[in-house]
């Protein structure tokens, strides 16, 4: 009986391991930059806080062109910790509406996350 009990505990344990794992908020997913001249180089700072279990770890980036580009943590986010995850956007041959959205590859359970800006470019004359 004791070895039931004791297979029981063992058991449970290992279910509550499983259930960890990274995740995390952002303080704003999207961002309106105000009406910009065309040539400027935009950023912001997107707040990340791992509210999950275990280390975040955003390993990669996707973007539509080469314009837009994020720097990525160097080390894991540990749980509680917050990171300002910085996006540059190169207005150099882009006017009128800009609508851009970044995948962020995480370990995470839905792996993939968006965040996006947009912006109103005014072209040069």
């Amino acid at each position: 009986m004791r070895l039931f009990f004791a297979i029981i505990i063992i058991a449970l344990n290992s279910a509550l391991g499983f259930c960890q794992e990274a995740e995390f908020s952002i303080d704003k997913s999207v961002h309106k930059f105000p009406t910009t001249k065309q040539g400027e180089m935009l950023s912001h700072e997107y707040m990340i806080t791992n509210d999950g279990d275990e280390p975040l770890i955003i390993s990669d980036y996707k973007v539509g062109c080469t314009c837009t580009k994020a720097i990525l943590p160097e080390n894991p986010i540990l749980p509680g910790e917050t990171f300002p995850l910085q996006v540059t956007f190169d207005t150099k041959e882009k006017y009128y509406f800009q609508d851009r959205t970044i995948v962020l590859v995480a370990n995470t359970k839905k792996k993939l996350h968006k965040i996006r800006f947009k912006v109103k470019v005014v072209p040069n004359e």
